[in-house]
């Protein structure tokens, strides 16, 4: 996975607040997994900081075998924050974007340049 700049994670982190309010999303290691598996995930994101790394490591080689981006963010608690709960998560996948939907195809289009 490639190093993504500080503008982009935060509009990562924008878009999972959005999709959360206005559309929906999956939170959590075995969510996200299932989402990739049924080909529901849009975009997934993976905090850098799990503890042990064995928990999502995993997601990116689903991913890339579904064809679903997958970007890592730097801290847990800031991805937890984002989905609104109030603990840290391993992992989010965006089901439906609702009114986030320009800011994620946005996320992909500067991501696969």
């Amino acid at each position: 996975m490639a190093e993504i700049s500080k503008e982009i994670v935060d509009k990562i982190y924008e878009a999972i607040e959005v999709a959360k309010a206005t559309g929906r999303i999956k939170k959590g290691s075995n969510e996200v997994t299932k989402a990739i598996e049924k080909g529901t995930a849009k975009l997934v994101a993976i905090a850098k900081n799990v503890n042990p790394p064995e928990i999502t490591m995993h997601i990116p080689l689903l991913s890339k075998e579904k064809d679903v981006l997958c970007v890592e963010v730097p801290s847990k608690e800031e991805l937890g924050a984002a989905a609104g709960i109030s603990v840290g998560t391993a992992s989010i996948a965006i089901i439906e974007e609702g009114e986030a939907k320009t800011t994620v195809k946005d996320i992909i289009k500067k991501l696969k340049e």
